[in-house]
């Protein structure tokens, strides 16, 4: 999840947002973290799961990382004023996106993390031209793919 974290962390930019998709205790946090502590953030990065959000400014860069595992119905997302989040001045990392129904804007990045006997396995997926992007400057740097 480091290295991960650390190859997305030098492909982020402003505006994109990143669903984290994985059963529970699959990794999200871990990879939030990871991406956190690449860009530099020196402080606790906590589980947003009873917040809802916790908020990073870090390489000036605003990053909120959401966790809906508690919501019950989509309506909930809207309700708690979140919308204003999703700009392009931040970067919005999105754990349970499928607990806020198609209410989100669309991921530019979609990461599944699975658990596999010899750790973890992500696969990510590009949903937009930002994300495509974002992809192709992994690959060209010799990372992950």
């Amino acid at each position: 999840m480091a290295a991960l974290g650390a190859e997305l962390a030098e492909v982020l930019t402003p505006g994109m947002v990143v669903f984290l998709n994985g059963d529970l205790g699959a990794g999200k946090t871990t990879l939030a973290r990871a991406v956190l502590h690449a860009l530099g953030y020196q402080g606790k990065v906590k589980s947003p799961t009873y917040t809802l959000v916790e908020i990073y400014v870090v390489s000036n860069l605003y990053l909120y990382h959401f966790d809906f595992y508690r919501f019950n119905d989509p309506q909930e997302w809207d309700e708690a004023g979140f919308r204003e989040y999703f700009n392009d001045a931040s970067v919005c990392l999105v754990e349970w996106p499928e607990k806020a129904g198609d209410l989100l804007p669309p991921a530019d990045l979609e990461i599944a993390l699975r658990v596999m006997d010899s750790g973890r396995q992500a696969e990510i997926s590009a949903r937009t031209g930002k994300g495509r992007e974002c992809l192709s400057r992994i690959a060209s740097g010799g990372g992950i793919a």
